[in-house]
């Protein structure tokens, strides 16, 4: 009996109540959970998104709870001859593993599940004490031990339906996370089938439907969603209302009915229960509206989603970005990166959609900078080719319209200063109507008062009654007419009214013409209303209109090059470069833009590209363009451009500048148009520079700065001719005294023998009488000739030592003539590729 009385006790006193906390604190954690609906749904709703915590309490009813079981075992537990006689401590343990798991304290929940099937191998919950202890493994990470363990019990015995259930979610979820999806899917479909729970059952349902979208199969996708929608109220509504999100997102605009979406997704919207869902449901209708390319009902229901949003992030993210991308179509930029600013806000930096459309903001900047320069040069250039009569007509209707639009902001400004104005005096009334008592209480003001009285003056609105208006007028009156004598009219100072100034025509200034003057003045036009105003600001030099049309001809190239690569706008870029050569631009912006339209045409026009290919080849026979165009046999490198590009610098860092030369304009054209492709250029020019010298290296590097203006080779390229070839240009030999100096011995490239005798040369000579620390290198000229150099000689006159004995002494009799040369001059007869006029100016 007391046996008896102790379990009775567990069951209805302590367990009942630590099971109250329990549920208690699950309906806070499903009340507080936020599903990302945009994700593939977690199969349990309790999201982990805080670190593990081994044994600290966060959630006061888990405490609760946990504090119940511990009680109920440490109070109730009766073991007897090792084996325990109240049926209800294994619940005990049960509940207290559920508390801590729910409180996300992983490692003491598993201590107490593992408990239970340690010492109640027979207990009524075992199955689902294994379930618990296998949830609580997959938190920690243990996912393959999961699918173990689980199938294992799955296969000894059949539990009850629910468990079944419970057990096979567990699985799916699993599987989920070891990214085996079919397996996943298998298991899904057996814990629809075997839950009880319909809100259950409504999430796993959708979870299914998001797993055969994402593969790709939308019908059986289709078929989760609409057993979802048909649950109606039976499960949470949030599972029916993203079901129908999700079927919107499948909706065919090729060949679905759109009258029905539209309708089906109009009463949707109506209906008083979803109001909490007004946020997807109008993004949804903004894309069904925006694939349609009616970007007024698009925009107004991107508008109506972000003023239902609340919580979602990514949807109002979504909103802007979509809205910035319509702006973007139209060409309204500043707009578009208005709206891409507020997407950047509430994306996640660390997602490729931010890095995405960060990039694409970032490239807007130039966007908009060029666009702004070619519509006001295009204005302009417009407006200087009209005749006279024509410009003054295009004046005359640019100022009606700014009259207006200044005649309506006058208009609003008075309302707004006459609004201003009554707020100030049923202010002022509302003050001055109530007055106080002695005792503090509201007491009606005396219905007659004399002027002079106090009451009367903090009532009365009269200025002169005001000393604060009377303050401020004084103030205003000294700032707009300065100190003015009381005699004579006050409008004129009393140096004018005393001594009237005669005017050129005799006439005296007098009150009255003073008055009439200043009526003159009020009457005055403005000059933004005149069309001489502008007529006088057009250019007229022939200067100046061609440094204008240059600058708009830039723009256009820019633009082009920028929709092309960055954004893949292929059309507007064709459009923009079509436009450049209508202007008929200069010659060194032609060709680059003849080849880019082949580039693009060559995506979008098969027979236009072919055409502007026959065009490069026929007009420009000799460019580099036409080279590539019509070289047929090139040899097409294996593997992606970019090992293709490091297998081609390692080339040039060993200075095997003819292999460079050899492979490049052919992997120029494999790769044109690829990413790859501005540094495959720059490779080129300083391959150039180091064979050819400076002049064939600036020219490539002009090359490339007008060929990739916004990649960062390109800029790269501009930077280095805008500072540095200046400086090269400018650097002469220098025959003082340097520090540095070098031995070179010239031999052709192919000369091998010569190269190796002449090295071991030197180097016998460094083993033997190394009087100073030596080194033996060797350099490319050009594409012919090399140097041997011996260098780290701090003299000229040692310098000139070591190669007398060289050429002279039998054991070395080194034949080639050496060059002395300091390091400053070694430098500029690399990057000139000059050593003739170093060694006649050197005779001189």
């Amino acid at each position: 009996m007391a046996r008896n009385s102790h379990a009775l006790s567990t069951k209805y006193n302590i367990l009942y109540n630590g099971q109250i906390a329990l549920d208690k604190g699950i309906k806070g954690i499903e009340a507080g959970n936020q599903d990302d609906f945009w994700e593939i749904l977690p199969v349990e709703a309790m999201n982990i998104d805080e670190d593990i915590v081994a044994d600290t309490t966060k959630n006061s009813d888990f405490a609760l709870a946990e504090t119940k079981a511990t009680k109920a075992i440490q109070k109730h537990s009766m073991n007897i001859g090792g084996r325990e006689r109240n049926s209800q401590i294994d619940e005990a343990y049960l509940l207290l593993g559920k508390s801590r798991y729910y409180d996300k304290r992983f490692i003491p929940a598993l201590d107490a599940f593992n408990y239970i099937l340690y010492k109640y191998p027979n207990s009524s919950r075992i199955d689902e004490a294994k379930i618990w202890r296998e949830k609580t493994n997959m938190r920690l990470g243990n996912d393959a031990l999961v699918v173990k363990n689980i199938s294992q019990m799955l296969k000894e015995h059949k539990p009850e339906k629910q468990v079944l259930a419970d057990a096979n979610a567990l699985l799916a979820s699993a599987f989920l996370n070891l990214e085996e999806k079919d397996s996943a899917i298998v298991r899904l479909k057996k814990a629809v089938n075997f839950s009880k729970r319909n809100n259950e059952k409504a999430r796993y349902r959708f979870i299914l439907g998001q797993l055969y979208q994402e593969m790709g199969q939308n019908d059986q996708a289709r078929d989760y969603y609409e057993a979802v929608i048909k649950m109606n109220r039976k499960a949470d509504r949030k599972y029916m209302m993203q079901s129908q999100v999700r079927l919107a997102q499948m909706f065919d605009y090729q060949n679905g009915d759109k009258f029905a979406f539209d309708e089906k997704y109009h009463k949707l919207l109506e209906n008083r229960e979803n109001r909490p869902f007004l946020d997807v449901l109008n993004h949804q209708m903004g894309i069904f509206y925006d694939q349609q390319g009616k970007d007024e009902k698009a925009l107004e229901y991107y508008n109506a989603s972000l003023d239902n949003a609340k919580t979602d992030t990514y949807l109002i993210a979504s909103n802007y970005r979509n809205i910035g991308n319509m702006y973007f179509k139209k060409a309204s930029y500043p707009m578009a990166a208005k709206y891409y600013d507020s997407t950047l806000v509430k994306l996640d930096p660390k997602t490729r959609e931010f890095i995405r459309i960060d990039k694409i903001r970032k490239n807007l900047d130039e966007v908009i900078f060029y666009e702004s320069i070619a519509v006001r040069n295009d204005s302009i250039l417009n407006v200087v080719s009209l005749p006279e009569s024509e410009k003054v007509a295009y004046f005359d209707a640019y100022i009606e319209k700014i009259k207006k639009e200044d005649e309506a902001q006058r208009v609003l400004e008075e309302k707004e200063a006459e609004k201003q104005k009554n707020i100030e005096r049923n202010s002022q009334a509302t003050t001055a109507d109530v007055a106080v008592s002695a005792n503090g209480n509201s007491a009606p003001k005396p219905a007659f008062t004399p002027p002079s009285m106090t009451a009367l003056q903090a009532d009365n609105t009269f200025y002169f009654y005001n000393p604060t208006t009377v303050s401020f007028g004084k103030v205003a009156f000294k700032k707009n007419w300065g100190k003015r004598t009381a005699g004579g009219y006050w409008r004129v100072s009393s140096v004018t009214a005393a001594n009237p100034v005669m005017a050129s025509d005799s006439t005296a200034i007098t009150p009255e013409n003073a008055v009439a003057e200043d009526i003159l003045k009020d009457k005055e036009v403005n000059p933004k209303y005149e069309a001489d105003f502008y007529l006088n600001q057009l250019p007229t030099s022939k200067t100046a209109i061609d440094s204008i049309a240059k600058e708009r001809n830039d723009s256009y190239y820019q633009l082009g090059i920028i929709y092309k690569e960055k954004f893949k706008e292929y059309d507007l870029a064709a459009s923009k470069l079509e436009q450049l050569l209508g202007y008929q631009p200069e010659e060194k912006v032609v060709l680059p833009a003849l080849y880019n339209l082949y580039k693009i045409y060559q995506i979008t026009d098969k027979d236009r590209a072919e055409s502007f290919k026959n065009k490069i080849i026929t007009q420009y026979p000799g460019s580099r363009y036409a080279q590539i165009l019509g070289n047929e046999n090139v040899i097409v490198e294996e593997g992606n451009p970019d090992v293709v590009y490091k297998k081609l610098y390692q080339h040039y860092i060993n200075e095997e500048f003819d292999v460079v030369l050899s492979k490049i304009d052919g992997l120029i054209n494999q790769f044109s148009g690829e990413e790859i492709l501005p540094k495959l250029e720059l490779l080129k020019a300083n391959t150039i520079g180091k064979v050819h010298g400076l002049k064939d290296y600036k020219a490539a590097l002009e090359n490339v700065a007008a060929s990739y203006p916004n990649s960062e080779e390109g800029k790269k390229a501009t930077s280095i001719l805008a500072e540095q070839i200046p400086l090269l240009e400018n650097m002469n030999f220098d025959f003082k005294t340097s520090g540095h100096w070098k031995i070179l011995y010239p031999l052709a490239l192919n000369a091998v023998d010569d190269k190796k005798a002449i090295e071991e040369k030197i180097t016998k000579f460094m083993n033997a009488d190394n009087a100073q620390k030596l080194s033996l290198t060797f350099n490319s000229y050009d594409s012919k000739e090399g140097f041997v150099i011996i260098q780290g000689i701090t003299t000229k006159e040692y310098a000139t030592s070591v190669a007398q004995v060289l050429k002279e002494n039998p054991s070395y009799k080194i034949a080639t003539p050496a060059v002395i040369i300091s390091n400053e001059n070694y430098k500029i007869i690399q990057i000139r590729k000059n050593l003739n006029s170093y060694l006649e100016a050197k005779k001189e």
